[in-house]
């Protein structure tokens, strides 16, 4: 088998831990690393995040195609998919939120215990949205994994643009504040102990349609966002051009469970509800 083309990860160093909340955590990475990133197209950019196993020492310059031609799977890093709060390029660094709840898998207690000169290494940024400043009117919808999209999108929405958004969080502890030109609504919610995403599907149906072209962001949980999804495209009817919907995560699945199955869950939902 021919060897996978060398593509080595971008390195970055943390500069800087934030306790934003008492679940959210901020890291900031710099570093001549990265130089050059192309980043700043859209508001919902992520990377992929490569965290090394305990003990395990990988080549340099770090490679994720030649550990995996290399190595046993069972040493290869943890992946995990993070969106990038804001890119501040002059500088260069980038802020990556984290949510963390305690010992709790892989990223969040990295994030907990990380400390200025850790190295961070991640490939990317992908994305594929960006607020459209010709809409007539915005809609935001997520949870706090969609927070850190939402916020950047807030700071990209033109100034004086209407925009209707709704947070779900744990409890008031965890908002924050957030900075907008735009003439933004935002709600937040609090849904307790209750399953992610159950606040928002009823309140983002009980809101009153503006008249106009509509550019909405519908991010989180897999199960409100399916269901988001069709009271938008099915019984709203607008067009997927319009919507980006996606689901960050599935309850009861970690990001490996969830994207090896993403691809037939999508299928399934564009099979009951149309492409």
């Amino acid at each position: 088998m021919p060897n996978r083309p060398s593509r080595p990860a971008t390195t970055g160093v943390v500069t800087r831990v934030e306790q934003l909340t008492p679940h959210m955590v901020r890291v900031v990475v710099g570093g001549d690393g990265l130089a050059g990133l192309a980043c700043g197209e859209f508001t919902d950019h992520y990377i992929k995040i490569f965290f090394p196993r305990a003990g395990v020492d990988y080549p340099e310059p770090f490679d994720m195609g030649e550990i995996r031609e290399t190595m046993p799977r069972e040493t290869w890093p943890v992946v995990r998919t993070y969106t990038i709060r804001k890119w501040v390029p002059e500088l260069p660094e980038l802020w990556i939120d984290f949510v963390v709840h305690g010992d709790a898998g892989v990223a969040g207690p990295w994030a907990t215990r990380a400390r200025p000169g850790d190295v961070i290494r991640f490939m990317g940024p992908g994305g594929g949205y960006a607020p459209d400043p010709e809409a007539d009117w915005h809609l935001l919808a997520g949870d706090e994994s969609a927070l850190p999209a939402i916020g950047a999108a807030l700071e990209g929405l033109p100034a004086g643009a209407k925009a209707y958004v709704f947070i779900e969080v744990t409890d008031e502890t965890e908002e924050q504040k957030l900075e907008t030109a735009a003439d933004a609504e935002i709600t937040w919610l609090h849904r307790g102990d209750r399953m992610p995403g159950s606040e928002l599907g009823p309140v983002v149906r009980a809101l009153p349609f503006p008249a106009g072209r509509l550019h909405a962001f519908v991010h989180g949980e897999a199960g409100f966002v399916k269901d988001l999804r069709g009271y938008l495209k099915v019984e709203r009817a607008i067009p997927m051009e319009q919507l980006s919907i996606s689901g960050y995560w599935r309850n009861g699945l970690n990001e490996d469970g969830w994207q090896s199955s993403k691809r037939e869950w999508n299928q399934q939902v564009e099979q009951e509800q149309g492409q």
